[in-house]
């Protein structure tokens, strides 16, 4: 395999996807549980994880600035090596039982993940353009073995420390840590462009001017923020509004996680037949659809079958949106886009996070996915007009 064919740049970016995804997954699988020892109130178990993606959409930003600065594989690396501090932090915070501390702990945790976040773009950039929806796709594809990866050592070494329970799931997160930044530091990324006065390309006012970025950026918006809307609120409505068990709130986050990323098996393919702007309006139907059976009924069944619909309109929604925006911005402009893009897909995101539980409680269950349709509807018409503008110049040219 040549040193730097594209099959290597993604399998590379894939493999540190998995691993450092697997950080993420510790907290999702955890967090709240060994704040719950820690917290004063049980009612504050969930800020730590919340400390997290404010931490995640804070940094976005500063990450992509960071990234193109330093190189992309120094960037990496260093995102990666910040989940180091943060696990013996946490681990430390645990065995002191320091709720302060391990909040801070998480919110580095959130900035590692910014850094992480972006390794589908390195893949985009870093291959030829005809890979560019495979290598995002594959990529995002390690976020399935992170899904598994991460609960699963977390669940083993939670006990390892005698008085401290989950302070050794912490632990696994810094040893991930090394593995990942060592991984990282054998990839061979696109280099960053050197800017040249005069060549500096367009300014984010006229890029946000631009369809063919902003679009992509709505979808990619929308697809990350009604997901996380719905995600969030799923279980809490599954266990107190419909009165259902734990086990199956838990059982169908699992089946929505891996929905989530199993597609990416076959979304740049289908990419490659159907056109970006068709696959993230295809996603964005997924999600409606999920929220029209969510209104359905409330057994089970319901909530397994929305949920799975959400994480697959998730994957296509924002993978389709990402290989779009991947094609609207020369090198020069790399940064400056990529960077806007990440702001605000998970600035959004922070959002709907945080007011997930709060809507739930104000106006139900049932309103959460009667809002999510005509927000996923204006995304494909949005699409589709980007799609049809596309088209005409094409035809023009």
């Amino acid at each position: 395999m040549a040193a730097n064919s594209p099959v290597r740049t993604i399998a590379l970016l894939s493999i540190s996807q998995a691993l450092g995804g697997s950080n993420g997954a510790i907290v999702v699988a955890i967090g709240g549980l060994a704040a719950a020892t820690l917290a004063p109130d049980r009612s504050l178990a969930t800020l730590p994880v919340t400390a997290m993606v404010i931490g995640l959409a804070l940094t976005s930003g500063l990450a992509s600035y960071l990234i193109h600065r330093l190189g992309r594989r120094n960037g990496f690396m260093l995102g990666a090596a910040l989940s180091l501090p943060a696990g013996l932090i946490a681990a430390t915070a645990i065995m002191m039982h320091s709720f302060v501390l391990f909040c801070a702990a998480l919110f580095l945790v959130g900035v590692s993940n910014a850094f992480g976040n972006q390794y589908r773009f390195a893949a985009a950039d870093s291959v030829p353009s005809d890979w560019k929806g495979k290598a995002i796709s594959f990529v995002l594809l390690g976020g399935v073995f992170a899904g598994f990866v991460g609960p699963g050592l977390s669940g083993l070494t939670k006990d390892i420390i005698p008085g401290a329970p989950f302070a050794g799931s912490f632990l696994i997160m810094a040893a991930l840590a090394v593995v990942t930044t060592t991984v990282l530091s054998q990839t061979r990324l696109a280099p960053n462009v050197v800017k040249v006065k005069g060549e500096e390309g367009r300014s984010i006012r006229q890029l946000l001017r631009e369809p063919d970025v902003l679009i992509p950026i709505i979808a990619a918006t929308t697809s990350y923020a009604l997901m996380t809307l719905v995600m969030v609120a799923a279980p809490l409505a599954m266990v107190y509004v419909c009165g259902l068990a734990s086990i199956e709130a838990t059982t169908a986050i699992q089946w929505h996680v891996v929905a989530m990323y199993a597609p990416s098996f076959v979304t740049g393919w289908v990419i490659g037949k159907l056109g970006a702007h068709l696959t993230a309006g295809l996603g964005l139907a997924m999600i409606a659809a999920g929220a029209i059976v969510a209104l359905t009924g409330t057994t089970v069944l319901h909530f397994d079958a929305a949920l799975i619909l959400l994480g697959a309109g998730w994957n296509f929604g924002f993978i389709g949106s990402t290989a779009l925006l991947a094609a609207s911005y020369s090198p020069q402009e790399a940064a400056r886009v990529q960077g806007l893009n990440e702001q605000l897909v998970f600035g959004v995101m922070a959002v709907a996070s945080i007011s997930s539980g709060l809507l739930l409680q104000l106006v139900g269950w049932q309103t959460i996915n009667i809002i999510a349709i005509p927000l996923a509807a204006a995304a494909i018409l949005m699409l589709a007009w980007g799609d049809l503008r596309q088209r005409s110049k094409a035809a023009a040219a």
